[in-house]
């Protein structure tokens, strides 16, 4: 019998092997190519805090310019909302937060969902695209816990004790309903009770003990508070959680999407012992630098892991900076939270919404690049939607335009031709290419001059305000007499975008609760 011809086994089998690898490699890869997506949400942060966007500052934030160097600037992008609950809306639906039940101000430690049960959400659609969905962090979206009592939960801050919540049975119309896979962390902000941790829906342990803080070190209104829960270490202990998730995750073959709103440097300013005196400015300067740090955290877990490079990591803040930052005291240290921007969180002017936002996906996206177009914090949804191949549907994210091109740099021209801006107070401004008009007296929020100092002093102000902001950045002259036209363009385009219930193309959609929707009066009349 003749003996097989070695070179020629080899011939054939080293081409098999060779398929039965690639076949094997081209699996995995297709599985890769949809970047694990972790979205850290700071409180609070102005634009002016983080170094990268502003030349001047004095407050270190290296971990954020690195993370802008190896990536996107976004340096024109914009929160829906100058206020905390109605940005988070806005980032999870792809929907104007002023379309929700929500017209105005925030909610509370003890508020029911503002998002419906039937709403879409960013982790709905990566979920279904085969994403494993994580939250970690501040909520502030509401969520129906199990009151003991018959009492009807009006104010946003109503003081509550101990007895009046069932801490035992589990909480209602929160991230698991609106398509998170895991979720931990607590419902308001931590100046706002319950001080309760949520894990999956089950509080990890019961308060017991009322606790408040009125200090100079910072503040907390009285409510009850579970052993777990601990202020001054809360930033830490749900970064540790977050690590924890990415390790795991790091583990499996899915890619997984990580929602991380942080609560930090939101009042109360607590920067922990390692970062005091640190920025060599004030607490929340130390603040900034211990979010800062956060950043640092979770991009060396990624690299530890070897997941670094196809994973989408956004930094952005969820308004502009708050007045308990104490602007007069920075101000000695010549440091700005708002940059050259006029006003603060609340407020309908740049320093309300305009915020810092950086894109990093090492694999995929520009470095070390800048962007000027106009974006909102409500174009993640269709972002994701698009690097996940999922198709919108037209009741969904109806303000949500895809950053997609711009941050691969497939294209230069942002998508969206209008950006709705929404103060505390419910008052509205409408951006178009350099032109801004506010459809409102004064700041319509924090800053000088306030609704209420404009009705006690009787100012006398126009009812709009129209800004060139290539000419005048700071939105210090009024061009609505000079250019009447375009303000009348530029309202009429508000009441379209209002009324049809979506500035997407599609069909007509429907705003929640229009009865008695002050803020758009003076807009559709």
């Amino acid at each position: 019998m003749q003996k097989p011809n070695k070179l020629l086994l080899i011939l054939v089998f080293i081409p098999l092997l060779f398929n039965s690898c690639s076949t094997q490699k081209s699996k995995k890869t297709a599985i890769l190519q949809k970047p694990n997506i972790i979205y850290i949400l700071a409180d609070d942060l102005g634009y002016g805090d983080i170094q990268s966007f502003n030349s001047e500052g004095k407050i270190p934030t290296p971990n954020i310019d690195k993370m802008a160097s190896n990536g996107v600037m976004f340096t024109d992008a914009h929160t829906s909302s100058s206020v905390c609950t109605p940005t988070r809306y806005g980032i999870l639906t792809g929907r104007y937060n002023w379309r929700s039940a929500l017209k105005s101000g925030v909610l509370g430690g003890y508020s029911k969902t503002l998002i419906t049960p039937n709403r879409t959400t960013v982790a709905d659609v990566l979920k279904n695209q085969g994403y494993t969905t994580a939250f970690i962090g501040k909520w502030h979206l509401g969520w129906d816990w199990q009151f003991n009592t018959d009492t009807e939960v009006k104010q946003i801050n109503n003081l509550h004790t101990i007895q009046d919540v069932n801490y035992k049975a589990p909480i209602k119309n929160g991230p698991s309903t609106h398509g998170f896979d895991y979720s931990f962390g607590f419902c308001g902000s931590l100046d706002m009770p319950p001080y309760v941790y949520v894990e999956n829906d089950y509080a990890t342990m019961e308060p017991t003990k009322t606790t408040a803080n009125r200090n100079t070190k910072g503040f907390w209104r009285k409510g009850p508070t579970s052993d777990d829960f601990v202020h001054e270490t809360v930033l830490q202990d749900l970064t540790d959680k977050a690590i924890g998730y990415i390790d795991e995750k790091a583990k499996g073959n899915e890619p997984f999407f990580l929602y991380f709103p942080l609560p930090a440097p939101h009042t109360p300013i607590l920067p922990t012992k390692e970062f005091l005196g640190k920025s060599n400015t004030n607490e929340y300067g130390d603040f900034v630098m211990q979010v800062d740090d956060v950043v640092r955290q979770i991009r060396e877990t990624l690299k530890k892991q070897g997941i670094s490079e196809n994973t989408l990591l956004v930094f952005t803040s969820d308004n502009g900076c708050s007045p308990r930052a104490n602007f007069n005291e920075l101000e000695k240290f010549n440091h700005d939270p708002s940059y050259v921007y006029r006003g603060m969180k609340a407020d309908i002017y740049e320093g309300g919404h305009r915020v810092p936002f950086v894109v990093e996906w090492p694999s995929k996206a520009l470095k070390n690049s800048s962007s000027d177009q106009t974006i909102c914090t409500t174009d993640f949804f269709a972002t994701c939607a698009e690097i996940s191949g999922y198709e919108i549907k037209d009741s969904e994210g109806e303000d949500s335009f895809s950053m997609l091109p711009l941050i691969l740099g497939t294209n230069k021209v942002a998508a969206r031709e209008y950006t709705v801006h929404h103060s505390i107070n419910g008052s509205f401004a409408i951006r178009e290419g350099d032109w801004k008009l506010c459809v409102t007296e004064g700041s319509a929020g924090w800053s000088y001059p306030k609704p209420q100092e404009i009705k006690n002093k009787n100012l006398d102000l126009p009812a709009m305000q129209l800004f060139n902001l290539k000419d005048d950045i700071g939105e210090t002259k009024n061009l609505i007499a000079e250019y009447p036209k375009k303000a009348a363009e530029l309202k009429e385009a508000l009441k379209k975008i209002i009324l049809e219930g979506r500035s997407t193309k599609g069909t007509t959609q429907t705003n929640e609760e229009m009865d008695n929707w002050k803020q758009i009066e003076p807009i559709i009349n």
